[in-house]
């Protein structure tokens, strides 16, 4: 059985060598969806015999749709660039591609590094994805940012053992510039979908969310990164209703 690995790029020359080197030996075919990078995006990914293509930016959703659509085998594993596969779960998935796949579908625990630190709790671990699929019986879908595969009913979905390194923050400050671009588009999407901001979820879902991601989620055993992570899910939360309160009140 063969396996197509499908990645969306803009200006990722920091990562997506890391990327590339992680699926080798695993993929058959290596597509690469570009949004017109202006660094070395392409000129690496030259390197490793991808399929690079270039297409203006649809959205989340929308661009790994698209790059979807262009894999040739029905098996895909769909990542962003600033991730890598373990080698846990290289070995898992090649066990699986060597049986045929036996399920439709397959989940994997995500990882993400804080600079140095490799997050091992609260919210951002196990941070369970469906990443591997049989691409006829699933396609993305919810909103931007949150975008998830969704599968057809009846379909099979394993998990698999090892993570998905994702080398998505170098410091505390590549959290706050993030958090205030994410912010704008989940409020945006929001309010496409009709979502109401009443004034109690400023206050109530932040604190909320630090304490589940804090003290249930056991993030306070991650340190600093920890508390600071927690903190920054918190704020994320209530500045994305304080955004989508303003549309409110700014739409007729």
């Amino acid at each position: 059985m063969k396996l197509s690995v499908v990645i969306i790029t803009f200006n990722e020359e920091k990562h997506i060598r890391r990327c590339l080197e992680s699926v080798q030996g695993i993929a058959d075919e290596i597509i690469v969806v570009d949004s017109f990078s202006t660094d070395k995006t392409e000129e690496i990914c030259s390197a490793y015999k991808t399929i690079f293509l270039k297409q203006p930016f649809l959205g989340y959703k929308d661009q790994k749709n698209f790059a979807l659509d262009t894999a040739s085998h029905d098996f895909v594993l769909s990542l962003d660039a600033d991730e890598a596969l373990s080698t846990e779960l290289k070995t898992s998935i090649l066990q699986q591609k060597e049986k045929g796949f036996e399920a439709d579908a397959y989940m994997m625990n995500r990882s993400t590094f804080l600079g140095a630190k490799q997050i091992k709790h609260g919210t951002w671990y196990p941070d369970s994805k469906l990443r591997l699929w049989n691409r006829k019986k699933g396609r993305w879908s919810g909103i931007n940012i949150h975008e998830k595969i969704e599968m057809d009913s009846n379909t099979s979905v394993k998990k698999l053992k090892g993570d998905i390194l994702h080398y998505s923050y170098n410091n505390f400050e590549e959290i706050i510039q993030q958090n205030n671009t994410f912010t704008s588009i989940q409020a945006k999407a929001m309010f496409e979908r009709g979502k109401k901001a009443p004034a109690y979820k400023l206050v109530i879902n932040p604190l909320v969310a630090f304490i589940n991601g804090y003290i249930f989620k056991l993030g306070f055993l991650d340190g600093l990164e920890g508390f600071f992570i927690a903190s920054s899910v918190a704020y994320q939360t209530m500045v994305k209703y304080a955004k989508l309160r303003k549309l409110q009140q700014l739409t007729p």
